[in-house]
């Protein structure tokens, strides 16, 4: 194998049909098939429908990305494939195309953790991880707080969400303010016009002493809010009540973080996942950081969601550290745990 292994990426464990193309830390190509316009009318990810979209999209993306790369299936050194968590059905798409192709090829493969992947993408961009980093991982299935002393061998897990993630909140929220599906982008959108001070909505578990989450009770809130408002026949400015619920979620994930940072005498914070494309997150973090003296790495948005690169990308980092590469009759864990980054 090259010393910069060419590693070709698969990542299917929600909605999104993601094949990435990665030379060491450098992206070669990252296509993606989304479903998310078949899910809209739903107002949710409806896992069967997510299944047959990765069936049929699996095939093009992957050649898609090839040719993107200027490549063919000779030049690739591994492939690496997310093996949890997330959808079993979706999941098992990804894991059986991806043993199909290691196996028809001769290349070793690499199942991995998806959240890992969330934080070893960013080395796309902005270079090799300082080992230790904090990473705080937001999506529509998970909020985390991480330790991560080395992002191919050992996370350990600080925090996480005790109901609803943040993401998943968002598109609640959304639903509830007549927004369309996925809410993330269309809240950040329409609270640019509203005051995040309008609504003293809760911040829930905002003094406790832990590195946890809950957005529950936010969302609770915010629908309580607005059916109140609804039978008063009182009129509902949607900004307002999106900048202001924006608010509270960011305020609670931004003191997390900087209090992760502070315990473990950690410089570094790392952001990922779907919600850290939000404008509002990365605007505070990078505030509070400044203020912290902690150093910030955001991916850019096209690589904070789901998608083939970040798979690649700690593929590429367990084939130079001379990891295993994986069993052909490993499985698709749906809810594999954090602190499991390969299986």
């Amino acid at each position: 194998m090259r010393d910069e292994p060419v590693v070709l990426g698969i990542e299917t464990s929600c909605d999104e049909t993601g094949v990435g193309i990665v030379r060491g830390h450098t992206l070669l190509a990252n296509t993606i098939a989304s479903s998310v316009e078949q899910h809209a009318r739903f107002g949710g990810v409806v896992p069967e429908v997510a299944s047959r979209a990765h069936l049929e999209a699996m095939t093009p993306t992957v050649e898609r990305a090839l040719e993107r790369a200027g490549m063919r299936f000779a030049d690739i050194d591994a492939i690496a494939v997310t093996a949890g968590p997330g959808l079993s059905g979706a999941l098992l798409v990804g894991v059986a195309a991806a043993k199909a192709y290691a196996l028809g090829l001769g290349l070793p493969l690499y199942g991995v953790n998806h959240l890992a992947a969330h934080v070893a993408v960013d080395q796309l961009e902005h270079g090799a991880l300082p080992k230790p980093c904090i990473a705080m991982l937001v999506s529509g299935g998970h909020s985390s707080l991480l330790l991560v002393p080395d992002v191919a061998e050992e996370v350990v897990s600080l925090g996480s969400t005790v109901d609803d993630a943040a993401g998943e909140a968002f598109d609640k929220v959304a639903r509830v303010l007549g927004l369309p599906f996925p809410g993330g982008p269309h809240i950040d959108r329409v609270a640019r016009e509203g005051s995040g001070a309008a609504i003293a909505f809760p911040r829930g578990k905002y003094d406790d002493g832990t590195l946890d989450f809950s957005f529950s009770g936010l969302k609770t809130a915010v629908a309580r809010w607005v059916e109140a408002r609804q039978r008063s026949g009182e009129s509902i400015h949607v900004p307002d009540v999106a900048a202001s619920f924006q608010e509270a979620v960011v305020d609670v994930l931004t003191r997390k973080a900087l209090q992760a940072c502070a315990k473990y005498d950690v410089k570094d914070l790392l952001i990922g996942g779907g919600v850290a494309a939000n404008s509002r997150l990365r605007a505070m973090a990078q505030e509070r950081c400044d203020a912290a003296g902690v150093r910030l790495r955001v991916p850019s948005p096209g690589l904070c969601t789901d998608n083939g690169a970040m798979v690649a990308a700690l593929g590429s980092d367990l084939v130079a550290a001379g990891i295993a590469p994986s069993r052909l009759d490993i499985p698709a864990d749906s809810s594999l745990p954090i602190t499991t980054v390969h299986v």
